[in-house]
């Protein structure tokens, strides 16, 4: 069921969004979101596929798990928990060998399904060790390495996110990485509550955004929003970005933000406009067991101009731009991460409904936070499985070819980056 909200009368009155909602200080009842660990039964990015080399290793991260991801002999894409079954040296620091991963160590060597392939020195008539370690689902899209931490047995009925723009050749895609030191809850917030283009003065210019409504569910939260330009200096950029020319304009925008747990959507759509002028789709991933630090991965994908070579020519104008922004919405999350750290809690005085209700969107998809402890039974290494682990996954590890295994070896299907 989904509800749809109007932004229409900020009075109160019946039927409106702010009855809805009694702002209140943080009830003890209510579970804190920065809290909250993100849902592993999905695909998420953990590097940029140009980071993972032919025959070459990266060491990755997901919500404390390190990954130790490489591209074997045939181009294909592997992900193996980053820790010999031996000593637990990390297994990002080996050599690639054909399809295998031999740790820097003993040499000892894995296949990309995780098991245990060679070990060099041992003797004759002993067995080797029936555990190897965990091979983690993984698929290549869109210029991105997407792994699927979660139960194993739910990677096949998981869909990738569908990004039709881009494969367009009418759009060219800009590819962001970098890391936050802040909850992915703060990530959402900040670009689904578009009233903070304060922040943003010195860049956009005066801009008045007007609520126009929004639609929330148990899995999602889309607002939709009028900005309209109030004068002031804008970024070259940022007029080029939202296809206004070198002159830029006046008009206002559609802009459109999506929640659509866990990944988050942004659309900007002028006025009198049939398309939009650019998509953005993002993934917060978080890095550490704490989650208190994600990785953003993001695509923009601008449509080009009717003018052949335009848009490469504006493209350095428009990093620039994207960059400034997206460095000013670093330094507010941060903060309130910071002030949580400082606090021990969410002293958030929250007045604005769409914020409550994406909360609650995060909250209620959300899983608890793992200890060291869950961590170490979710590794094969520490003689467990973890509770997300089906007998697939189980079965990755032993003597023989396993459903798990055959996931992992999916052939690599990269898309690149699209040009003028």
């Amino acid at each position: 069921m989904t509800e749809t909200q109007s932004a229409q009368d900020g009075t109160g009155g019946p039927g409106t969004a702010s009855e809805r909602h009694v702002v209140t200080s943080p009830s003890p009842a209510t579970a804190d979101l920065r809290r909250t660990g993100i849902n592993p039964d999905f695909w998420y990015p953990v590097s940029v596929s140009g980071s993972v080399r032919k025959n070459s290793t990266f060491a990755a991260r997901f919500a404390g798990e390190r990954i130790a991801l490489y591209r074997g002999g045939s181009g294909t894409v592997y992900a193996l928990e980053d820790r010999c079954a031996h000593r637990q040296v990390p297994l990002s620091m080996g050599v690639v060998e054909g399809e295998s991963l031999r740790c820097c160590y003993h040499a000892w060597a894995y296949r990309g399904n995780g098991r245990i392939s060679q070990i060099p020195y041992l003797p004759k008539g002993v067995d080797r060790p029936p555990r190897g370690v965990r091979a983690y689902p993984v698929r290549e899209a869109y210029g991105l390495v997407f792994v699927f931490p979660g139960d194993p047995e739910k990677a096949a009925e998981t869909p990738l996110p569908e990004l039709p723009a881009h494969a367009s050749a009418k759009h060219r895609t800009m590819t962001f990485s970098r890391t936050v030191r802040c909850h992915y809850s703060f990530m959402h917030e900040n670009l689904l509550d578009m009233n903070h283009q304060f922040l943003h003065r010195g860049v956009l210019g005066r801009i008045q955004p007007e609520l126009l409504g929004y639609d929330t569910g148990p899995h999602s939260v889309e607002a939709r929003y009028l900005f309209t330009p109030a004068g002031g200096r804008k970024d070259r950029g940022a007029g080029l970005l939202s296809a206004e020319g070198i002159g830029g304009g006046k008009a206002p925008d559609v802009i459109t933000v999506r929640t659509e747990y866990p990944y988050q959507t942004l659309q900007a759509l002028p006025e009198k406009a049939e398309l939009p002028a650019f998509s953005l789709w993002v993934a917060y991933v978080p890095e550490d067991a704490e989650q208190r630090t994600n990785h953003v991965y993001g695509l923009l994908m601008i449509r080009k101009p009717p003018v052949p070579g335009a848009l490469h020519a504006a493209w350095p104008l428009i990093r620039r731009f994207t960059e400034r922004v997206f460095a000013e919405d670093r330094m507010a999350v941060e903060s309130e991460q910071r002030a949580w750290d400082e606090q021990g809690s969410d002293w958030n005085q929250e007045v604005f409904p769409l914020i409550l209700d994406v909360r609650k969107v995060l909250r209620s998809n959300g899983v608890p936070i793992r200890s060291k402890a869950d961590l170490c039974a979710a590794s094969t290494l520490c003689g467990g499985n973890a509770p997300h682990k089906g007998p697939a996954a189980r079965a990755a590890t032993e003597d023989g070819e396993s459903k798990a295994g055959a996931k992992t070896h999916a052939p690599a299907d990269a898309d690149a980056d699209h040009r003028d």
